[in-house]
């Protein structure tokens, strides 16, 4: 898939497009039935498909003030995009003055003049151009002026239409089974191992500790099964993951480590490398001990659950 940083990265002479535009946080199961059937239409047209997304979230540039929290970084949502067949995707960079275009202006300049759109693919509740005043009806108007096809895909979803605003809600809570429903996977954050303070090592179940900079909303404070990937393999590790204080040992620096099940460190280098951590299911909630005793019969208990949860 290509990758456009904005309308100028445009080839001139590409042939015509379909296209969609959204979002995309997250690339849950809504937005894949969205972006295969962008390219299934493509391919049935001789066209190429094409998704057009944001950077940063609008709502990072209108509402600065709130925090924004956002299920994968760009990169991360570019690479899930990736998975869906499309031919490329343009990431266009957003700030208040593209926000400022009119809903025509915007649909001349990016659908029209830079993707040469033969087909827009949307949902009913589409909107776009300066204070989101244009809609579907919007659309499908200038369509007819400028000649593209306006094509809806109906709302899916199980017990209501995907969100990723419901999805961001549950890793949050640290729901991250059901959040994996909605997803079509499981969540992930990623980032590089960094030394730690050796402290799981002593217990006797050392511990990947991920850099404060990962990539990915991390869920809330508790222990996970899940699973540890890191570059250069593809077969990823059970693990049993912790996030949290460490508040046993007055921890107050928030960290995600994983314990690799069945897997002494010493067998591999896994410092300054990158690592996937996939959530499977919530253990339990963090939980502070009175002693080291009492801390290690629990870990034990959360590895005997984490093996159960995955089947290993």
């Amino acid at each position: 898939m290509e990758i456009y940083h904005g309308l100028n990265e445009v080839p001139a002479d590409a042939v015509g497009t379909v296209v969609t535009l959204g979002n995309f946080d997250g690339v849950h199961r809504g937005h894949q039935t969205v972006l295969t059937a962008v390219a299934a239409l493509a391919e049935q047209r001789s066209l190429r498909s094409v998704a057009m997304t944001f950077d940063p979230h609008p709502r990072i540039v209108h509402r600065p003030w709130e925090p924004t929290c956002l299920i994968t970084t760009i990169e991360q949502k570019a690479a899930l995009i990736g998975r869906t067949g499309l031919d490329a995707l343009l990431i266009q960079p957003y700030d208040l003055g593209f926000a400022a275009q009119s809903a025509e202006e915007f649909v001349r300049s990016c659908f029209v003049e830079a993707l040469r759109a033969q087909v827009v693919v949307v949902g009913e509740d589409v909107r776009f151009g300066k204070g989101n005043e244009g809609s579907l009806e919007t659309l499908r108007r200038l369509g007819e002026k400028y000649g593209f096809d306006t094509v809806t895909i109906d709302e899916v979803g199980r017990g209501g239409r995907y969100s990723s605003s419901r999805i961001r809600e549950q890793i949050i809570a640290g729901d991250v089974a059901e959040a994996a429903d909605q997803l079509g996977r499981y969540h992930f954050v990623s980032g590089t191992v960094v030394h730690g303070d050796a402290r799981g090592r002593d217990l006797g179940f050392p511990t990947a500790n991920l850099s404060q900079d990962a990539a990915g909303l991390v869920p809330a404070d508790g222990v996970y099964a899940g699973r540890a990937t890191f570059d250069g393999e593809t077969v990823p590790y059970p693990a049993a993951i912790s996030v949290g204080t460490n508040p046993t040992f007055d921890g107050n620096v928030r960290r995600v480590e994983a314990y690799v099940l069945d897997k002494e460190f010493g067998e591999f280098d896994v410092y300054d490398r990158h690592m996937t951590l996939e959530f499977v299911a919530r253990i339990r909630g963090q939980v502070t001990f009175t002693g080291m005793d009492e801390l290690i019969v629990q870990m034990h208990e959360d590895i005997a659950d984490v093996r159960e949860v995955l089947h290993t």
